[in-house]
């Protein structure tokens, strides 16, 4: 018998009792009027942090992209001015994303997407690893309205029942729960401690100066003048799970399909969403969703790898200046046709690209070293939660 099954059986013998979640915090977002625009965002020195979605990661708040909002708009609800101790939810589009806030940088609201958690007569820790497990999370699917952004309100979420074990009981499941996580954070610090290193690398090895509209022993070139980009004609249900084919569309996964459209060397970058943030290169046969695109070299004076590497480390700070910003951002043809591209000696390229190589493999082998054992420690915590967060319940 274990720690826990002890204390289960000394202090709730005959089981848990569940309560809902109305009963053990309050829950408050932003409604109405008091919700805000475009006008009300400030820059950091000016205002107060508002939270957002994507500031969750794997259970966690991240501070290194935050908008901010007037200190006008963040004094005008008090009532959602966020404090340590309580946790965030995520009600609309990514329903579900969920954290506790263990620090805060500075004055901090929360975007209309979100609702905090105040006032929670629970151990907070615990409220928040009870939000994330799967049996709150599959409970929060059922209430959540379809359309074409996802939501769920606040008094239905108000009404999901959760069990409420004596705190002793809480506070050693926190204890456990807490031990995976540290690892993984530390795991995951460590692993963003080597991007970092590549990309410092990357950067440098791909910086090239300009001066007076010429260049230190390297000539320019347009794409247009080296490249056809053109996209593809398959839809994403042309997708299937034992396809021999690599089949591209607006994601950082690589999905498989029956048939192929190209079979060529090329960099793959999407046509809106993740703008700058998503590289692929292919050698080979494979097919294309229509809103992606495909960089295929025309000139033997570039390497496609050495193309890939180039983009990665500065085709956003291009784009995201000539980008159609709409509900989704996206690009054009001639966009990418007039970025600039550094024309090296071959042998230095492939020596880039050889150095590069090695340092990706390093960082970003999906099957081994860090990422595995990050994947490792999610699991066991996934397991151990879902095992730790399951009672009896009481009669």
């Amino acid at each position: 018998m274990n720690k826990i099954e002890r204390m289960l059986q000394e202090l709730c013998p005959n089981g848990v009792e569940y309560k809902k979640l109305g009963d053990v915090c309050e829950i408050k977002g932003r409604i109405g009027f008091r919700g805000y625009t475009r006008k009300d965002l400030v820059s950091e020195n000016e205002g107060a942090i508002s939270l957002s979605p994507s500031n969750i990661e794997n259970g966690c708040l991240h501070f290194d992209h935050c908008s901010y909002v007037s200190w006008a708009k963040y004094n005008e609800s008090p009532e959602i001015m966020a404090n340590i101790g309580d946790v965030v939810f995520t009600k609309t589009a990514s329903v579900g994303k969920t954290a506790l806030i263990k620090n805060l940088p500075k004055e901090t609201t929360i975007n209309p997407q979100l609702v905090l958690l105040k006032n929670i007569t629970c151990n907070s820790a615990y409220l928040a690893y009870v939000l994330q497990d799967n049996k709150f999370q599959s409970e929060v699917q059922k209430i959540t309205g379809v359309g074409s952004v996802p939501n769920v309100s606040q008094s239905a979420l108000q009404g999901i029942e959760i069990p409420v074990p004596p705190l002793p009981i809480q506070e050693e499941i926190v204890r456990i729960l807490d031990h995976f996580t540290e690892l993984a954070a530390s795991l995951q610090a460590e692993l963003q401690a080597r991007k970092e290193q590549y990309e410092y690398y990357r950067n440098k090895l791909l910086t090239f100066a300009k001066i007076e509209g010429g260049t230190q022993s390297v000539t320019w070139m347009k794409m247009s003048e080296i490249a056809e980009i053109g996209t593809g004609n398959s839809n994403r249900q042309d997708a299937i799970a034992d396809g021999a084919y690599p089949f591209f569309v607006r994601s950082k996964n690589v999905f498989y399909s029956g048939t192929y459209e190209f079979d060529e060397e090329a960099v793959i970058i999407p046509g809106e969403g993740g703008i700058g943030d998503i590289f692929h290169y292919v050698k080979g046969k494979y097919a294309l969703h229509q809103r992606v695109y495909r960089i295929h070299l025309l000139d033997d004076k570039v390497n496609t790898r050495f193309l890939y590497y180039y983009m990665w480390s500065h085709f956003k700070n291009f784009i995201v200046r000539k980008a159609v910003n709409a509900t989704v951002t996206s690009i054009r043809k001639p966009m990418i046709e007039k970025f600039e591209i550094p024309i090296i000696p071959l042998t230095e390229q492939q020596r880039i690209v050889s150095i590069l190589d090695k340092f990706e493999a390093l960082v970003g082998g999906l099957s081994q070293g860090l990422p595995a054992e990050i994947a490792a420690v999610q699991e066991q915590y996934e397991y151990y939660r879902d095992k730790l967060l399951t009672f009896k319940r009481i009669a």
